[in-house]
């Protein structure tokens, strides 16, 4: 049975009367990667450091484990903050950045060795206690910094934004690589991010935050396939969201009751002589799996399409496109 391990009600944060976290609640099952998702400003961060106890509340509370925890001091709360930096200490080795933690809580050399060593299997750094951070990439860096947040097994980890400060390829890469690592230390983790991809790979839920206030929260596959607002389903990544009588077609070609708006994905729309929904071609451009289309669908405007590999479509071709059920959202209404 899965238990709530984190929960937030009603946490608000202000400086000088201007509040930047307004009334978040919200809750973490024990084992779970929870991601908070929104732009730069939205209070995501500050929520965070709140829950850290870096940032007093201003109204609210934080429980851990059936527990306030609000009071308590920041290294009385059991939790560790890994940020995006890593901030690893230049002049220490891997290994001794790594079990410095386990030194400040005085556990023996033999002991420190054995968690130091097992921990950088789990990260995949075996063969680099020597090494020193300067002489690491930075993915390897991150790596040696989230090693050091799981040495003394935090109760609940937090991460700052961890993979922003890497290019874009290495980012990618390493979200897979935090996802597996979490997963095999069997981590509780508050991750907060403005990189949805990121969001995507490491979490089990996502909590979506806009002008310092919970929009939607939920797991990460309700959230995406039933967006609270028009604004939440764009920010997501949706290319386009319908409305009236626009989204009632669109929806009735996917066999689906009407609804006042319609989330439409990229890859929604297949080109396929069997469709319901006529238009012509305005753009047409080939990738490595697929043919990309923008269509002027008769009495809706131009949408994105779809068509197989090898297909030929010029512009000012007349084409019916068919709708992909599972790539549509309706959106509530209210």
């Amino acid at each position: 049975m899965t238990t709530t391990a984190l929960s937030l009600s009603d946490v608000t944060v202000a400086y000088d009367g201007v509040t930047a976290v307004d009334r978040v609640s919200l809750e973490l099952p024990h084992g779970e990667v929870l991601a908070v998702l929104g732009p730069s400003g939205c209070g995501k961060s500050t929520l965070l450091r709140a829950v850290a106890g870096l940032e007093p509340l201003t109204e609210g509370r934080i429980r851990f484990a059936g527990e306030d925890v609000d009071h308590l001091p920041t290294h009385k709360r059991g939790f560790a903050l890994m940020f995006q930096d890593g901030q690893l200490f230049a002049h220490l080795s891997v290994a001794r950045n790594v079990g410095y933690a386990l030194r400040l809580r005085r556990l023996g050399r033999a002991e420190t060795a054995s968690r130091v060593a097992e921990l950088l299997e789990l990260v995949g750094l075996t063969g680099y206690a020597d090494r020193l951070p300067a002489t690491l990439s930075g993915g390897e860096r991150q790596r040696v910094a989230l090693a050091r947040a799981l040495a003394v097994e935090p109760r609940l980890l937090l991460l700052d934004e961890p993979l922003s400060a890497l290019d874009a390829t290495l980012r990618e890469r390493l979200a897979v690589d935090l996802r597996g690592i979490l997963r095999a230390a069997g981590t509780t983790a508050l991750m907060v991010t403005h990189d949805h991809d990121e969001a995507f790979t490491v979490a089990d839920r996502l909590a979506v935050m806009r002008r310092g206030r919970l929009v939607q929260s939920g797991p990460i596959a309700d959230v995406w396939a039933a967006p609270a607002d028009e604004e939440t389903a764009l920010f997501l990544g949706y290319a386009r969201v319908l409305t009236g009588a626009d989204a009632a077609r669109v929806l009735a070609a996917a066999g689906q009751p009407a609804t006042a708006s319609l989330a439409v994905r990229r890859s929604a729309l297949v080109a396929d002589e069997a469709g319901c929904l006529p238009g012509t071609v305005v753009s047409a451009r080939a990738t490595p799996d697929q043919v990309r289309l923008v269509v002027d669908v008769d009495g809706i405007g131009d949408l994105d399409a779809v068509a197989p590999l090898g297909s030929h479509h010029a512009p000012g071709e007349r084409v019916s496109l068919r709708v992909d059920p599972s790539r549509v959202a309706p959106i509530p209404t209210g």
